[in-house]
């Protein structure tokens, strides 16, 4: 006899989910609840702001998310240390979103796990899709970069400004563009600005 999968599980493994699940709608409720709460205190002291991060995020040390920030639940969320997120930057979590440490954001970067059919008869039906991201450490994401579902950022990287990151990019290059594409790969041994 097989066990029915959840929608929480569905969602987690890339298949098709239900978005409006009772036990989905709750944790999201649940986040908007802490983003909000988060929102509020802007102005106070990172120490005091983390205490919310931790109950939203789960186990964070060193990260510094400036509000407004905003995620579908939180609890998919991984950062390492000292991750710097900018203001008014969205976290969609609905599969693992993982981030390396020494991970700088600028302000409106938006994370997208989620997607939808693109077949209009199967998308009005309403179910939803979810791809992991990773970032891997010491990444810099310039301004306003979108990064979509089921992408790796590999090591020491920076994005443009403004990139729309589709496919995976590689370690230690500079990749902009919409589609983001690499431009260069970066020589450590050279001092370089973007």
């Amino acid at each position: 006899m097989s066990l029915m999968k959840t929608e929480l599980q569905k969602m987690l493994d890339g298949e098709l989910y239900d978005a409006s699940d009772a036990t989905l709608v709750e944790m999201r409720d649940k986040a908007r609840t802490l983003t909000a709460q988060y929102n509020l205190q802007m102005g106070k002291p990172l120490a005091e702001r983390n205490d919310t991060l931790k109950q939203l995020l789960g186990a964070c040390s060193t990260i510094d998310i400036q509000p407004p920030f905003f995620c579908d639940y939180g609890s998919h969320i991984t950062a390492g240390e000292n991750f710097f997120m900018n203001f008014n930057c969205v976290i969609l979590d609905c599969a693992q979103v993982t981030i390396g440490k020494n991970v700088m954001c600028g302000p409106y970067v938006q994370i997208y796990t989620a997607y939808h059919p693109l077949v209009a008869e199967e998308r009005i039906k309403g179910p939803e899709l979810a791809s992991p991201i990773t970032i891997g450490d010491n990444v810099w994401i310039g301004g306003g970069a979108i990064i979509c579902p089921g992408v790796t950022i590999g090591n020491n990287t920076t994005i443009g400004a403004g990139s729309v990151v589709t496919k995976d990019i590689p370690d230690n290059v500079f990749a902009a563009g919409n589609p983001c594409r690499v431009i260069k790969q970066i020589n450590p041994d050279k001092t370089e600005f973007v």
